[in-house]
C-alpha cells in the first residue's frame, strides 16, 4: 500500500457550483472589494447561483472590467458596479441608494474590502495605521451598519459575511495594524449575530488561507517568494494552496438558506495551515531581519 503523503484532493473544476442552481435567484448580493482578487472570485460564485450583483470598489477602471466579466458568468443575474470608499459613511449610503435604485435592497453583504502591507510595528506611522484600520475595521462597520439599519427599518431578513484573517486569534507579527483591525471584524461577527439575530439578520465570518491570485499585491507576493520560493505547496498541511472558487463556495453557503441556523461563526478555509505547529520550534528571526530592514533608528 502506498502511504506517501498526497495532501488534500483538488476541488471540483471551474464552473462547478456548491449549491443548487438558482439558489440566489431574485436576491441581491453586495460585495465590497468585488472588482478584483478574492472579492471578484466570491462574487462570481454568487453570480453562478443566479444572484443579482453589486460590486463596489474605489477603483473605477477596474470595476467596469469586473462587471463585464461577472455578467458573463453562466447563470448570473444583473450586475452593477459602484465606486465607493468604505471609509466614508456618506459614500456608503450612496452605494446602498444606488443598489436599491438599480436592483433592490441587498439581501447579502460581503465585507471584503481591506487594506494591508507588512511593516514592523515600530515603523508604523499614524497615517499608515489609519489607512489600514479605517478601511478594514471602520469601513466594514460603516457597510454593516448601513445594511443593518435598512433591514431593521424594512423588517426584512439579511445575511452578512465578513472576510477575516486567522491572526485575529493568533496575532500577526509584521501586521499589527491589520491584525488589530481583523480582531475587531471578528468581534463584530460575534456581537452583531446576537444583537440582530432576533430580527432575522445573520452575521458570519470567513477567513481565507493562502489563495494565490492575479491581483495579489507585490508586498504579499514578494513575501511568499521569500518564504517559499517555488515550494509554497509543501508548506501547507494540505500540500496545496487554495483555489479562489473554494472561498466563493464557502461564502455562498454561509449566506444561503441552508445555513440559516449558522450565525456568529467564523469559518476558516485554509487547509489547517493556521493550526500547524512544529515538534521543534524554528529559530526566531526578528521581523526587521525577515523584511531586510536596518536596525530601528539607523
Amino acid at each position: 500500500m502506498d502511504n506517501q503523503p498526497r495532501g488534500l484532493p483538488a476541488p471540483p473544476p471551474p464552473g462547478s457550483a456548491a449549491l443548487p442552481p438558482g439558489t440566489y435567484a431574485g436576491q441581491v448580493v453586495l460585495v465590497t472589494g468585488g472588482g478584483s482578487g478574492l472579492g471578484k472570485a466570491i462574487a462570481a460564485e454568487f453570480a453562478r447561483l443566479g444572484a443579482d450583483l453589486v460590486i463596489a470598489s474605489r477603483r473605477a477602471g477596474q470595476l467596469e472590467a469586473a462587471r463585464a466579466e461577472l455578467a458573463a458568468v453562466p447563470g448570473a443575474g444583473r450586475v452593477t458596479a459602484a465606486v465607493c470608499d468604505v471609509r466614508d459613511p456618506e459614500r456608503v449610503a450612496d452605494v446602498f441608494d444606488a443598489a436599491e435604485a438599480a436592483l433592490a435592497l441587498p439581501d447579502v453583504l460581503v465585507n471584503n474590502a481591506a487594506a494591508n502591507f507588512p511593516c514592523p510595528a515600530e515603523d508604523l506611522s499614524p497615517n499608515a495605521w489609519r489607512a489600514v484600520v479605517d478601511t478594514t475595521l471602520t469601513g466594514t462597520w460603516f457597510m454593516t451598519r448601513e445594511f443593518g439599519r435598512r433591514h431593521l427599518a424594512a423588517g426584512t431578513p439579511g445575511s452578512i459575511v465578513n472576510i477575516g484573517a486567522s491572526y485575529a486569534w493568533t496575532g500577526g507579527p509584521g501586521f499589527a495594524h491589520s491584525a488589530a483591525a481583523k480582531a475587531g471584524v471578528k468581534n463584530l461577527v460575534e456581537t452583531l449575530a446576537v444583537e440582530w439575530g432576533p430580527y432575522g439578520i445573520q452575521v458570519n465570518g470567513l477567513v481565507p488561507g493562502l489563495f494565490p491570485h492575479e491581483d495579489m499585491s507585490e508586498d504579499i507576493r514578494g513575501g511568499l517568494e521569500r518564504a517559499a520560493p517555488g515550494a509554497k505547496d509543501a508548506r501547507q498541511p494540505a500540500l496545496r494552496v487554495g483555489v479562489p472558487r473554494e472561498l466563493g463556495w464557502a461564502a455562498t453557503f454561509l449566506a444561503s438558506p441552508y445555513a440559516r441556523f449558522v450565525t456568529g461563526h467564523t469559518l476558516v478555509v485554509d487547509g489547517a495551515n493556521w493550526q500547524r505547529r512544529s515538534l521543534v520550534s524554528p529559530e526566531v528571526v526578528p521581523l526587521r531581519d525577515q523584511l531586510g530592514r536596518p536596525p530601528f533608528g539607523h
